[in-house]
């Protein structure tokens, strides 16, 4: 369901859902000791992984080298999913849930050098509140942080959508890894 990418930290849930610690060391790890790579990372997701995606960029600056999302939740602590989940995983201390969204990480001064969002604007999800990419762009325009956020017409939030844009989020990683070496 909708696991937002976080150490969660009420019970049943925080003895074993530890899903940005998996994200952000246990996978790397493991993917680094059977591939030769090269150290460095980008971060992509769909949706709930959009919103993993920018939350792990946003807390992980010096990990990640580029970050993007295809209609990703942008402001949890303020949609009505966020709320449930959050208060499910997270309890009811309101100020611990910022660590959790990114419009709330780049209000307290998270940075990255640069987000790319895509999103449909026929998404379900998007006219029912709970994606909220104006409120990202809000928070990068206040906080200076540069956005891409492109606006798809037509598109909703189905596997068509990712596979139109993919080739170019791919590109954006490619460009920003290799001007890196």
């Amino acid at each position: 369901g909708a696991g937002f990418y976080l150490n969660a930290t009420r019970e049943p849930w925080s003895a074993h859902y530890r899903m940005y610690d998996y994200v952000t060391r246990e996978l790397p790890d493991l993917v680094e000791a059977e591939l030769p790579l090269t150290g460095q990372k980008s971060i992509s997701g769909h949706s709930m992984g959009g919103h993993g995606a920018l939350v792990c960029a946003l807390r992980n600056p010096d990990l990640f080298s580029s970050v993007s999302a295809f209609a990703p939740g942008c402001n949890p602590t303020r949609c009505p999913w966020g709320i449930k989940a959050f208060s499910g995983y997270l309890g009811d201390d309101r100020e611990s849930w910022k660590e959790w969204d990114a419009c709330e990480l780049i209000r307290a001064g998270a940075r990255v050098k640069e987000l790319l969002v895509d999103q449909g604007d026929a998404d379900n999800f998007l006219a029912e509140g709970q994606l909220q990419p104006e409120a990202l762009r809000e928070a990068c325009e206040q906080a200076d942080v540069p956005l891409q956020l492109r606006t798809q017409p037509d598109y909703d939030h189905s596997y068509f959508f990712i596979a139109s844009f993919i080739e170019d989020h791919l590109r954006h990683h490619a460009g920003v890894l290799s001007a890196i070496r």
